[in-house]
């Protein structure tokens, strides 16, 4: 019994290489900060009283300024809910930054395929030491769990209670463990780029259809020539929010494509890492 207690205390530090658990803070606060950044564009940039002839200056919350002076500055008049569709844009911009740099730190340094054909070479020639050198190297998440797996893969040579086939479970689990820290860190925050995807175009939609209502009871009130050149001037004023909902959606979609390609072949790097490992202890060590 006094000779198993020292074996378990490795298991647990072994594992110590991956990521520190960190606060998800920029989960919740990022899209407040962005819902009141898009407020403040609409209002006071796209809705700055300049950018009208006939500025309401007296409007508080919702102005409705007229004569719009620019292609741009017409987004304004396109209701309550371009601002929304602002903030979406905001946030969809502030989640692809943010999973760029954590998924960049997670591929590591140089070619993930040509890093395993080292460890591979190292390995076979029984130079474990050298093979974990080129974790720390390495840099990223197969690096953490090709190295977690390596320091276990060590403890195992020299142990004698355990038949191959346990040790090489050892291994083995020591990998899953490593790669269940190491997978929700690189899917974190994903999950705010698909719900944009889908809900910015619904969102350009539902202010599109809000304009048309309204431009179509002007039409019914006033009637005439003047009715008309209105309800074309309001369906021109709607349609911005259908081209902001689909940009913003269109956006998303791209990143979030990308990101999920980028992180499957981080995925892919870790169980080539896992079975490169197990294959190697079964052959080298029997």
């Amino acid at each position: 019994m006094a000779e198993t207690k020292p074996t378990a205390t490795p298991v647990k530090s072994s594992t110590s290489v991956q990521p520190k658990k960190k606060s998800n803070s920029i989960s919740w606060l990022a899209p407040v900060l962005c819902i009141i950044g898009g407020y403040v564009i609409w209002r006071f940039v796209l809705g700055n009283a300049s950018n009208f002839t006939q500025p309401d200056l007296e409007g508080g919350f919702w102005p409705h300024h007229k004569g719009p002076k620019g292609g741009l500055v017409r987004m304004y008049e396109g209701g309550i809910i371009v601002p929304i569709l602002i903030a979406t844009f905001l946030i969809v911009i502030t989640f692809i930054i943010e999973r760029f740099l954590t998924i960049s730190r997670a591929t590591g340094t140089g070619n993930i395929a040509e890093f395993i054909r080292k460890v591979q070479y190292h390995l076979a020639n029984k130079n474990v030491d050298q093979a974990i050198s080129e974790c720390d190297k390495q840099k990223g998440s197969v690096g953490n769990v090709m190295k977690a797996g390596l320091r276990k893969y060590k403890e195992m040579i020299s142990n004698t209670e355990l038949d191959t086939e346990q040790k090489v479970m050892a291994i083995q689990k020591e990998v899953e463990e490593a790669t269940a820290l190491e997978l929700p860190m690189l899917e974190k925050n994903l999950v705010f780029l698909s719900t944009i995807a889908s809900v910015a175009t619904l969102l350009g939609l539902l202010g599109t259809v809000l304009g048309m209502i309204t431009s179509f009871a002007a039409l019914g009130a006033e009637g005439g020539g003047a009715a008309a050149a209105e309800l074309s001037r309001g369906i021109s004023e709607a349609l911005y929010n259908t081209a902001l909902g689909i940009g913003t959606s269109a956006f998303a979609i791209i990143f979030y494509n990308i990101f999920t390609t980028r992180i499957d072949a981080i995925t892919y790097g870790i169980d080539e890492s896992g079975f490169t490992l197990t294959q190697s202890f079964a052959s080298l060590y029997k």
